[in-house]
């Protein structure tokens, strides 16, 4: 019995970690509110996804200095299957975070979330893997 379960969480775990490698690497976002983009480089933490904003850029494209920069955007990702992920992702635009659903297709990531409770619900546009 105690190998059945430890096959059964060996594979899950293997599942999981070649699922999750599609995701790492550096994703431009799609622009805000104020048209604003950023360069967000995904890796592991502990034993989920997350996301630190590394560049940010104006509408025009031009790098720009931000506050947010060094900031985690996406924290507690995990795959869900079908290249679909949720977790936790903050909006600097609107100073908000929310529970987030991450559908990768591709080199394309459609981003979306809402505030705790759902009542409050965004969509984040595409990113796209640089």
């Amino acid at each position: 019995m105690t190998r059945i379960l430890l096959a059964a969480i060996a594979g899950c775990c293997i599942g999981s970690g070649a699922l999750a490698d599609d995701l790492i690497g550096s994703w431009r976002t799609a622009p805000d509110d104020n048209g604003h983009s950023g360069l967000v480089e995904v890796g592991v933490c502990d034993s989920s996804l997350c996301g630190t904003l590394v560049e940010a850029f104006d509408a025009s494209g031009a790098s720009v200095a931000s506050d947010n920069i060094g900031r985690q955007i996406i924290w507690d990702t995990l795959p869900r299957g079908d290249g679909e992920y949720r977790g936790r992702i903050y909006a600097p635009d609107r100073d908000q975070e929310y529970r987030s659903k991450l559908q990768l297709n591709g080199d394309t990531l459609v981003v979306s979330g809402c505030v705790m409770g759902g009542a409050i619900c965004r969509e984040g546009g595409q990113w796209t893997r640089q």
